[in-house]
């Protein structure tokens, strides 16, 4: 079993992101950092998607018994 910031979400760095860019448009909010928060947000599910497709078709069996265990957030 994954342990860590890996135990808890399978995107720990990806969740960083999102917050980072969630910041951003509460410290500064305007159409522009909404923009980027939309456009950022989209770009990093997609992302992800393709990802764990990749790490499903890699590992089969033993990633889709992590993604039972672990969130893909939290």
């Amino acid at each position: 079993m994954a342990r860590g910031v890996y135990g808890r979400s399978r995107n720990p760095i990806f969740l960083g992101m999102r917050g980072n860019l969630l910041g951003l448009l509460l410290v500064m909010p305007n159409a522009v950092t909404l923009t980027v928060w939309l456009l950022g947000d989209v770009l990093i599910q997609i992302q992800v998607y393709l990802e764990e497709a990749h790490l499903r078709q890699q590992h089969g069996r033993a990633y889709e018994h992590y993604c039972r265990q672990v969130p893909r957030w939290l």
